[in-house]
């Protein structure tokens, strides 16, 4: 279970006492916002890093589900290159996919 390690947390703010009544609850229970770390250079020697020159109809979805199987994960490769969105990367650009994922999800403190 991927959110077992991660901390809940207790909203009750004043800001959002009409959603309270609204529900009938004092304070919405949920998961906290996790912390991710970009990998230092010891840990980016550790892992195996892909080159991709980034070229028209190229997607991060479509990328994960080439290197990891699963197009949800496409933020991985995102969040290592710094690069949220496509439209951050020009044709021709090079990027880096890292590989095992478990590495590298270990690395931004998640667990999967």
């Amino acid at each position: 279970m991927r959110n077992k390690k991660r901390p809940l947390a207790f909203n009750s703010k004043e800001l959002y006492s009409e959603h309270f009544i609204a529900r009938g609850v004092n304070f919405i229970e949920h998961f906290s916002t996790p912390r991710m770390n970009h990998p230092s250079p010891n840990q980016i020697k550790k892992l195996n890093l892909t080159y991709h020159v980034w070229s028209h109809g190229d997607k991060y979805y479509k990328l994960a589900h080439e290197y990891y199987n699963d197009s949800k994960m496409w933020w991985v490769i995102a969040w290592f290159n710094k690069l949220p969105t496509e439209s951050h990367i020009k044709l021709g650009d090079t990027i880096y996919i890292p590989t095992p994922l478990n590495e590298i999800l270990k690395i931004y403190g998640l667990y999967y």
